[in-house]
């Protein structure tokens, strides 16, 4: 089975890494900077499930790789147009293309590109970050990855025993009923998560320790929840548990990985997941003040980030 793996960040590198690990041979596509690192310094995973080192096949142009089986997307929603390009050559007629990325919007961009191959949907339920090393530092438990066809009844025996053999590594990866609505599911959360963790600059528990915290977070959860109601995918009561669960434990750390970007003073996904949402939210004349309060964070923050670049050019 031909695997290929766009990007060697958290979400690829530790992809590739179980797929090792379960005897498979991924080749991973990346920039000619983080392959040349990886040559000399290999892939690493620091995981509570267990560590894996080596060095996976690696290309950084796809013209000269055969057509892939499975072609998974790893890459930054920003990064999507260039990802796609660079894939462009190993995708045939037979392909399935699977994004782990968040939100929903990509796959009309991925259907758009490539009209005669299978777009299936992915979801990521992964805490990762990537250490200033290069290595993949996993930093808890949590290890979910569904994927499936966006619409009930078209299977693929390949996905089948790609689920099968890697069993044979710690991933929990599951082919899904209805990815689409898994997708939705995360949307509100990470939403939700996102919003308010960029918008407070602060992680969960810290939040929930101010006056109005926990009401702010339920107020943009129902925000999100509503949202993906008017869209056609409501979270079901039980997923709704969880995420108010989640979402107002006082002891937790938890901060989207936008906050991080923040931190670094880099480029985030707030268009993407908060945009998408606000534009939905116009599209079904919703009122959702919270969530384009934290988009305007967001966006002031990258109209920040432009003029800081213009000036040091």
């Amino acid at each position: 089975m031909r695997l290929l793996i766009l990007g060697a960040g958290g979400i690829g590198g530790y992809l590739a890494a179980r797929m090792s690990e379960a005897g498979l041979a991924p080749r991973l596509l990346v920039r000619p900077k983080r392959a040349k690192a990886l040559q000399q310094h290999g892939l690493h995973l620091e995981s509570p499930l267990g560590n894996w080192s080596g060095l996976p096949d690696l290309a950084t142009d796809a013209k000269s790789l055969p057509d892939a089986d499975f072609i998974f997307l790893s890459c930054k929603a920003y990064d999507l147009r260039s990802a796609l390009d660079a894939v462009s050559p190993c995708v045939s007629g037979s392909t399935i293309i699977v994004p782990f990325l968040n939100g929903v919007r990509h796959i009309d961009a991925i259907h758009a590109r490539f009209t005669d191959c299978a777009a299936w949907g992915g979801v990521a339920h992964l805490g990762v970050k990537v250490d200033p090393n290069g290595s993949i530092c996993h930093f808890n438990d949590l290890n979910r990855f569904f994927l499936g066809p966006l619409h009930p009844g078209v299977d693929d025996e390949r996905a089948v025993v790609l689920i099968e053999k890697m069993q044979a590594s710690p991933i929990e990866l599951s082919l899904s009923d209805d990815i689409q609505q898994d997708m939705w599911d995360k949307l509100v959360f990470l939403g939700t998560l996102a919003g308010m963790t960029c918008l407070m600059r602060a992680d969960i528990g810290t939040i929930l320790a101010t006056a109005q915290g926990e009401e702010l977070i339920l107020q943009l959860l129902d925000e999100c929840t509503r949202i993906a109601e008017a869209e056609g995918f409501p979270p079901t009561r039980a997923a709704l548990g969880e995420y108010r669960k989640q979402l107002t434990d006082h002891s937790s750390h938890s901060t989207a990985s936008m906050l991080r970007d923040m931190a670094s003073g880099t480029e985030t996904e707030a268009d993407h997941i908060l945009g998408d949402l606000s534009k939905r939210a116009a599209h079904n004349a919703l009122r959702v003040p919270l969530l384009r309060t934290c988009l305007s964070h967001l966006q002031a923050y990258e109209l920040g980030l432009r003029v800081a670049a213009v000036k040091s050019a």
